[in-house]
């Protein structure tokens, strides 16, 4: 599969940044994309934003909704009779201390970014085990390969859903499913705005990393083109991130020592 031409791709967290991002560019190269989230009225945004409108569709879900899961799988299946991709992207990150925050706000991280992630795949999995063909795309985070200050428990999720879906592609790349894992550094996006702080309540704020960030719409074209070239685990980020990450493999422990002393928040 080199091409996303007439692929039916389903993409979460759809209604802005990443999500949205990525649909512009699968729909620009000929795919089908189902768009999913909790806002409406962004999702229509976004639809009408895609090259030829009228070849996608949206599908109101809420990942931590179990029941919604359920009817959205069904709802893309009757609309488009099979899932070619599915891409989950949609996530919560976090901008507090762990003595800030509460078991509360921990759990709905997780909720968000490790088992909403992990409900709908084991969903979609039997259509596309069914089909004997298809691809899984998770959204981690450079994040979940370091681990910072004031993002313990994004980092913890995002770490966890790296592993879980290596176990997958483990378990079924014999049956015609591939399995990637995307890690983005500082992508140019409101991430941040929605970021939890101990409360649970959006920071409302841009961190200056963020602004200064890889372009969106570069990401999600870098990040694509990963996958259709077959790649598992995909970096995606400026050199302070990729050093990060090479340095997590061949020295630890140096690693260590230089984010204690990094403002990240």
């Amino acid at each position: 599969m080199k091409t996303l031409q007439d692929q039916v791709v389903w993409i979460t967290g759809a209604s802005s940044g990443i999500g949205q991002a990525l649909a512009v560019f699968c729909a620009a190269q000929g795919a089908q994309v189902i768009l999913s989230a909790r806002r409406e009225d962004e999702l229509k945004k976004v639809l009408q934003s895609l090259v030829q409108p009228e070849r996608h569709d949206y599908v109101l879900m809420d990942v931590t909704n179990e029941v919604q899961v359920l009817a959205a799988h069904q709802t893309v299946l009757q609309k488009k009779g099979r899932i070619d991709w599915l891409i989950n992207n949609a996530g919560v990150s976090q901008r507090a201390l762990i003595s800030e925050t509460s078991m509360q706000t921990e759990r709905k991280i997780m909720e968000v970014d490790y088992f909403g992630q992990v409900f709908l795949t084991k969903t979609v999995l039997p259509t596309l085990l069914a089909q004997g063909y298809g691809k899984i795309v998770f959204i981690s985070s450079v994040a979940g390969l370091v681990g910072t200050q004031y993002r313990a428990t994004y980092a913890a999720a995002k770490a966890a859903i790296h592993m879980w879906a290596n176990s997958l592609r483990a378990e079924v790349a014999d049956q015609g499913i591939a399995v990637s894992v995307i890690f983005p550094g500082f992508v140019h996006t409101n991430v941040s705005l929605n970021a939890l702080n101990g409360a649970g309540n959006p920071q409302a704020q841009q961190d200056s990393a963020i602004e200064q960030g890889l372009d969106a719409n570069s990401f999600a074209k870098r990040a694509i083109s990963a996958v259709l070239a077959r790649q598992d685990y995909i970096v995606i980020g400026g050199m302070k991130e990729k050093l990060g990450v090479a340095l997590s493999r061949v020295a630890p422990q140096l690693l260590y020592k230089m984010i204690r002393k990094v403002k990240v928040k």
